[in-house]
């Protein structure tokens, strides 16, 4: 992004949020006794959010010890946009979470309170920061730090005005935990379950355990909001209760069929070694022995990468040119198959609070130009057949408050334009208690979900 863009956008974020700050500064609730203080505004914030104490879990107990969404840290802080400082507080969380191997984990979550709401609703926005380094999370942003890949979060907070201005308090939670696993799915949702949790528990935030949530995000962000709706009922019922819905575009559902969606594609091709890392490191396993020498030289380049070192870095990228000739066929690797069936939503279990689901399916447009049979087309990143599944799944196994929204002629970054407002609108008509809209049975049919089988190496 050039300078002046990067100028021009943190100037309109501010602005925006400044709208908010005379009201919020009297909202947000001073800090509780066990806060830390807040850090310093500019350059020397951006350098104590990448080095950040308030991250690590230092208590006596151990971290076992302690429930999912237990509170561990609070502060205030100045909400910051590219490093500069506005006006407005956010009230960031270190609570106790769940990783995507049931272990017990530390995450961090970030809260704007809006300055005429009462606590009594709240907004989750995934962010749809997709890195697999953790100095590029929201809160990192919000904290002041400034990193390539945190450009996403920082754009994303005039998303939060709106609400805000609406008397919604905003929870945005660092979805992909505190290393940064990319793609994993379930964490996602611990994570950002947990979140809510936590918020609720804290005096700070003004909230409780009568505040209801919506949740919402798009992408990488869409991830996190599908898996917390399905993990809700069994993992948070306490917060299932106090959802009013779930709304998000350009869903990931079958990893499996997205890498070989964007196989070779243009502009998408470099997420391939980002879900390989992320999914190696989510679940402890290594696949770099059946890599080829370029596949662990573009491994190692994007260990710690964004999805900026990896959006059209990568042209025609393949599976066969990252794996060892005898793997041409990823589904000869066992590691891949137990990642990629743990992360695929068709075989999770159904929402049980409506959905307003969406899906661009014009991905030519931004050059993925694939047409596999059993996989078809899709918004460039994002399977479009895979979508329409899920979504006709959720409808046959009981929900029938799913509004489904296909935009044939935009792609993944397109299709986010429409979607959103439209998002707001249909979140707007869930607090207020409006009959949901259901698609249920005008939805067209798409791909198998089945998980994906194993075939023998060559």
């Amino acid at each position: 992004m050039h300078a002046a863009a990067v100028r021009h956008m943190a100037t309109a974020v501010v602005t925006a949020l400044t709208v908010t700050a005379a009201s919020a500064a009297t909202a947000v609730a001073a800090p509780s006794a066990q806060s830390t203080p807040a850090a310093p505004s500019g350059a020397s914030s951006a350098r104590a959010a990448a080095n950040d104490a308030f991250y690590a879990y230092d208590g006596s107990e151990p971290l076992s010890s302690f429930t999912p969404g237990t509170v561990l840290k609070t502060r205030t802080l100045q909400y910051h946009v590219l490093g500069i400082p506005t006006p407005v507080k956010a009230i960031q969380l270190l609570y106790r979470t769940t990783d995507a191997q049931g272990r017990p984990s530390a995450g961090v979550t970030s809260v704007v309170r809006s300055p005429g709401g009462d606590g009594s609703k709240a907004v989750s926005y995934q962010s749809a920061y997709d890195s697999l380094n953790p100095a590029d999370s929201p809160s990192r942003a919000i904290a002041g730090d400034v990193s390539l890949g945190g450009v996403i979060p920082n754009a994303e907070s005039l998303v939060l005005v709106p609400f805000l201005l609406q008397g919604y308090d905003v929870v945005v939670p660092d979805t992909e935990g505190q290393t940064a696993d990319f793609a994993a799915g379930p964490e996602y949702g611990t994570t950002t379950l947990d979140s809510l949790r936590a918020v609720g528990r804290s005096p700070a935030t003004g909230m409780n355990a009568a505040t209801r949530f919506g949740l919402i995000g798009y992408s990488g962000g869409a991830i996190a909001t599908q898996w917390a709706a399905t993990l809700a009922p069994s993992y948070a019922p306490e917060i299932n209760r106090n959802l009013v819905g779930f709304t998000e575009g350009g869903l990931l559902v079958d990893p499996a069929h997205n890498l070989k969606y964007v196989d070779g594609s243009l502009v998408w091709a470099g997420v391939i070694p980002m879900a390989l890392i992320g999914a190696s490191r989510s679940y402890g396993i290594d696949l770099k022995p059946y890599m080829s020498s370029y596949g662990l030289d573009v491994y190692k380049k994007l260990e710690t990468g964004s999805i900026a070192n990896a959006l059209a870095q990568y042209p025609g990228l393949t599976w066969k040119k990252l794996a060892k000739p005898e793997y041409a066929d990823p589904n000869s690797v066992p590691e891949f198959i137990q990642a990629v069936n743990k992360l695929n939503l068709g075989s999770a279990p159904t929402p049980t609070v409506p959905g307003f689901i969406a899906q661009g399916n014009a991905g030519v447009l931004e050059g993925t130009f694939s047409n596999l049979p059993g996989i078809g087309t899709g918004d460039g990143v994002m399977v479009a057949g895979d979508v329409r599944t899920l979504a006709r799944q959720y409808c046959g196994t009981g929900n029938k408050s799913i509004k489904f929204q296909q935009y044939d002629l935009l792609s993944h970054v397109g299709a986010a334009v429409p979607w959103a407002p439209a998002a707001v609108g249909w979140l707007n008509d869930r607090f207020a208690g409006k009959t949901p809209p259901s698609d249920c049975g005008r939805i067209p049919a798409g791909n198998s979900l089945a998980p994906e089988r194993p075939t023998s190496s060559s």
